[in-house]
């Protein structure tokens, strides 16, 4: 492989079918990308060769392409990546199988995988399929609360133009009580410290507001776990980027997910911007229950899905 500068930029976007990859690739269209979807993966050399095309490249692949297989696909991500004029991000477009089995049967679509048969057993069949592919991902996107505005609002966020290349960062958090969310790369647990729901004061409140995130932060273990969790963060970011990871996602959990892994996400998120990364922020929770304020007393961060601090 050649050794000279990167000249050509390729996102090759794949995901499970019903979770999105049509929009995904739409919306980088828009942004300024040239999209081709469903290109047959033996074609893929070709395409690149020499100069390449002159616009950044989005290129969709799904289990309905001609020569699909996961060895395949695979086979042109190590090859892609090891060339040095090629700088290669591979997006997945995820979903749980509950929210794509409901997707299905509210289009009456049938699935590809599974035509005679009923989505369920399509789903499952893709779900084996990219398995290997998910973990290869540079960024990770679950669709499964997100609208199709919401999927072009993060997609702006790591692909729009200007970004330079940048190693993004996202910081959410979220309640043990409904789950992981899904593609998190490091989970950290809140539960430990004080709790503001039982502060009748306080309930109401998240940990956007000035007093929810006094009344955490004089937790006695707040600031020793705050300052080593921003060492940690910013010891391995270099590290992480240093070996072409383009996206890292940071989960923080408490009980509820409305108190102490909101403070936490937002003090995180405030000790990056400072360092200079490109931070986005979700509280999951908040979003669910309609708490999330874009201003206000101790909302730091505008709406989640609006904007990125430091971006």
């Amino acid at each position: 492989m050649s050794a000279g500068p990167v000249s050509n930029r390729l996102v090759l976007v794949t995901g499970p079918s019903g979770a999105g990859r049509t929009t995904a690739i739409r919306a980088l269209e828009d942004m300024g990308f040239e999209a081709i979807d469903n290109l047959p993966l033996s074609l893929l050399p070709r395409l690149i060769e020499g100069n390449g095309p002159d616009k950044p490249l989005v290129l969709g692949v799904d289990t309905r392409n001609r020569d699909f297989s996961t060895n395949a696909l695979i086979e042109v991500i190590d090859t892609l990546s090891a060339d040095a004029t090629v700088q290669l991000q591979v997006l997945y477009v995820d979903s749980s199988a509950e929210v794509l089995t409901r997707r299905f049967s509210e289009t009456r679509r049938r699935h590809p995988l599974a035509p005679a048969e009923t989505p369920d057993a399509g789903i499952a069949r893709e779900f084996d399929l990219l398995g290997p592919i998910r973990a290869r991902a540079d960024i990770l996107i679950d669709t499964s609360e997100l609208s199709p505005h919401d999927l072009r609002a993060e997609l702006s966020r790591w692909f729009a133009p200007g970004d330079g290349g940048q190693m993004s960062v996202s910081v959410q958090s979220f309640s043990y009580k409904r789950g992981l969310p899904r593609g998190l790369d490091m989970v950290l647990d809140c539960r430990f410290l004080r709790n503001p729901y039982w502060e009748a004061g306080l309930r109401g409140l998240t940990g956007q507001d000035a007093q929810v995130r006094a009344y955490v932060g004089g937790d006695p273990m707040f600031e020793g776990f705050a300052d080593r969790v921003g060492d940690l963060v910013r010891q391995l970011l270099p590290a992480y980027k240093a070996e072409g990871k383009a996206y890292l996602a940071i989960g923080f959990g408490c009980t509820g997910g409305q108190h102490r892994s909101v403070t936490m996400a937002e003090t995180l998120s405030e000790t990056l911007a400072e360092a200079g990364w490109q931070v986005s922020i979700r509280h999951r929770e908040l979003e669910r229950r309609g708490l999330l304020v874009p201003s206000g007393p101790g909302a730091a961060a505008e709406a989640a899905k609006e904007r990125d601090i430091g971006a």
